[in-house]
């Protein structure tokens, strides 16, 4: 009897199905120079379960294509991968991929000297892809004159003493270039980076010279701000709730000592500096990833925040590797925030 019973049990069990493949989670990184994001996320999956394909790849090897009547809702075409990027299985080179990103990770400036990808940018805020930082504040990081008057706003709301800015003259045109400050001085054309489009000014007659190359460049405004002697900068970095921060000193001579050879070492995060990276992170809705670039004048030690950097924030090579891990633990966060809600 119990032997019958057991065997219709048995019977009436139903038979295992296979298991369903998850779709995966697409992660679209732009960063082309360096690393290698699938490797760095390799084996993480978001709280729901989903496993994270990860697509690497600069700002000009994407087109980006949306709308609002499919269910496609954003294409993104990949020329060609990220160099230093582990390939995703299957990749045939020089073969278009064209993804469907869930999320995005910025790593690099969308506007050089050489290159502007606004417009791919744009297409991404289209559709309304969440990124890390989040694509309304890399826009606006985009132009040098909203990021100075960001900071120039924090300062007059906490005071020129705990939010020390270098002041500045802004002009939209050359025609309207009437600098009434000290020289020496310098010239910061457009809002590119890393040392570019920068000049130093000696005097008004000087000023005057420029200003004739200046209207060479009808599209392009110009900021001004006095020379200050340096005995040393300082950068602030901060990724999610974790401070970092380092003094450089040149030892090229150049005045650019970002440009010239100069030596860069990691020191004790002071409390003035942490409210600096802390008011700075609140800009555009919040920065995720942001660092605070000043200088220490030379011979009175005070300092000076000359500008602030974003998603695109460079990382000392020393302490690389356990940033992108800081960077890659946040984005997990937020790619959970926004997708697993």
């Amino acid at each position: 009897m119990f032997r019958s019973l057991f065997a219709s049990l048995e019977e009436a069990q139903p038979e295992a199905r296979p298991s369903v493949e998850v779709k995966p989670a697409v992660l679209l990184v732009l960063q082309a120079d360096a690393y290698n994001w699938p490797e760095l996320l390799k084996g993480c999956r978001l709280a729901d379960g989903r496993p994270i394909r990860v697509y690497q790849t600069g700002w000009p090897d994407i087109h980006v294509q949306a709308d609002t009547y499919s269910s496609a809702r954003i294409c993104v075409n990949i020329l060609s991968l990220a160099k230093s990027a582990t390939p995703p299985e299957g990749y045939v080179p020089g073969k278009l991929l064209t993804i469907q990103p869930d999320f995005v990770l910025i790593r690099n400036e969308v506007k050089t000297p050489t290159f502007d990808g606004k417009n791919k940018l744009n297409g991404l805020l289209f559709a309304g892809v969440p990124a890390m930082n989040s694509l309304e504040s890399v826009l606006l990081s985009c132009e040098r004159a909203a990021v100075q008057g960001q900071l120039h706003k924090l300062q007059r709301r906490l005071g020129s003493e705990a939010f020390p800015v270098v002041p500045q003259h802004f002009c939209s045109s050359s025609r309207c270039l009437m600098y009434g400050y000290t020289f020496p001085a310098v010239v910061k054309v457009g809002s590119a980076h890393a040392g570019a489009g920068k000049m130093k000014i000696s005097d008004h007659h000087q000023m005057s010279d420029f200003r004739s190359v200046l209207e060479m460049m009808p599209d392009e405004h110009c900021m001004v701000e006095p020379f200050i002697e340096s005995q040393g900068d300082l950068r602030i970095q901060k990724i999610g709730k974790r401070h970092r921060a380092f003094r450089r000193v040149g030892i090229s001579g150049d005045w650019k000592t970002n440009t010239g050879t100069a030596i860069m070492e990691e020191i004790v995060v002071e409390a003035r500096w942490q409210v600096w990276a802390d008011s700075v992170s609140e800009m555009f809705g919040g920065l995720d990833i942001c660092t605070v670039d000043a200088i220490i004048e030379e011979g009175t030690g005070k300092e000076y925040m000359l500008e602030v950097n974003g998603t695109s924030s460079g990382f000392h090579p020393d302490k690389a590797k356990e940033d992108n891990q800081h960077v890659a633990d946040l984005l997990l966060q937020k790619m959970n925030d926004a997708l697993c809600a």
